[in-house]
């Protein structure tokens, strides 16, 4: 093994949650991965230790100027209780993106996938085995100079948390209702829409507190520029059924790059489908759904794998999806990707990576 991290074993163990009442991100392990960087020395000292609070100067540069990034991924116990990763190296690589487009010091991949292997080892009695269960994997990095001078930091910390979680929404694959937003943007060519941090979520709150006071659960964002392409959902990647089409938005820089989009995409296409990666305006949208077209709307992502959608509403016009029920592209996708995590379905993609 090229990188062993050292570990030190709580004194302190808490009580494991109950398994049949999971919220998702609300309970944590016992151990975390903490790792350090300083400018001239690079990354050093990864180790796991026991899970507490974090200590950090009040004029920190991540509490003033934003700069952090997060990543999102899951273990899972498989039907044979095996514990394998989805994917792992993908949020490395994606890390590294993030890293570069916020002027943070890029971690080696190879060590990543290992502080997240090694980690979920040591609290691997924490992964829930419940169907539509797992353990929640979050990689963060912020900026931790104390300086209120606006440029990118010199030292930076670099955690792994671990949250044993049920399914994203409370309801799991029921099909949820969007609110497309016309009004404010989340992110614009050139800006940081497909970079993975904070900022891009803080600034989605308002919105997506409007959509909720009129009994929708997230929001569809439309491009920024002329508010008419169709992009992403707050929290995933969108996809459309259209005819014999299944439509997401392109990856130009506004929307996350997402593993599980990715994922779907792949599996569509080996499938037999024809996915089409191209811009959509919001008005194709109202038009198919006016003929009798617009079949299915799902979004895909970590959190929730495969988010079926029911309602979706456009200034004045709702739109009823597939009689409000999941739709069979949807369902698809669900079985094979969570049945690939899971060891249900044989992974010929060589997507798995077992926690030895």
């Amino acid at each position: 093994m090229k990188y062993e991290f050292p570990v030190t074993r709580t004194t302190n163990p808490k009580a494991k949650p109950d398994p049949n009442n999971l919220p998702f991100g609300s309970n944590f392990t016992d151990h975390m991965f903490i790792m350090e960087y300083d400018e001239g020395q690079g990354w050093h000292d990864g180790r796991i230790v026991p899970y507490a609070p974090l200590q950090i100067d009040p004029a920190a540069v991540v509490l003033h100027y934003g700069q952090e990034m997060f990543e999102g991924l899951k273990a899972y116990k498989t039907v044979d209780g095996r514990v394998q990763l989805f994917r792992p190296e993908m949020n490395a690589k994606r890390t590294n993106n993030t890293n570069d487009r916020l002027c943070i010091p890029k971690v080696d991949e190879e060590l990543y996938v290992e502080a997240v292997k090694q980690l979920v080892k040591v609290d691997m009695d924490w992964i829930p085995e419940k169907k539509d269960t797992s353990l929640y994997i979050r990689p963060f990095i912020f900026g931790t100079e104390p300086t209120l001078g606006i440029h990118a930091s010199t030292s930076y910390l670099f955690v792994i948390i671990l949250s044993p979680s049920g399914p994203y929404y409370e309801n799991g694959l029921e099909p949820t209702k969007l609110y497309v937003e016309d009004t404010y943007v989340r992110a614009t060519a050139g800006g940081t829409g497909e970079a993975k941090c904070g900022g891009n979520y803080a600034a989605s709150l308002k919105a997506q507190v409007i959509a909720h006071e009129q009994g929708y659960d997230q929001i569809l964002w439309l491009d920024g520029v002329e508010r008419k392409y169709v992009e992403e959902v707050g929290t995933s990647n969108a996809f459309f059924v259209i005819g014999d089409e299944i439509i997401t938005a392109p990856l130009e820089g506004t929307i996350l790059p997402g593993i599980t989009r990715n994922s779907c995409i792949q599996v569509l296409k080996d499938k037999g489908y024809k996915v089409s990666e191209r811009r959509m305006a919001i008005d194709e949208v109202v038009e198919a759904h006016k003929k009798g077209e617009f079949k299915e709307m799902f979004a895909s992502g970590t959190a929730a794998i495969i988010s079926p959608v029911g309602t979706l509403k456009y200034k004045d016009t709702v739109m009823e999806i597939n009689d409000g029920k999941i739709g069979p592209v949807a369902q698809l996708l669900y079985d094979t990707i969570y049945g690939i995590q899971t060891g249900a379905v044989e992974d010929t993609y060589g997507w798995t990576v077992p926690i030895e």
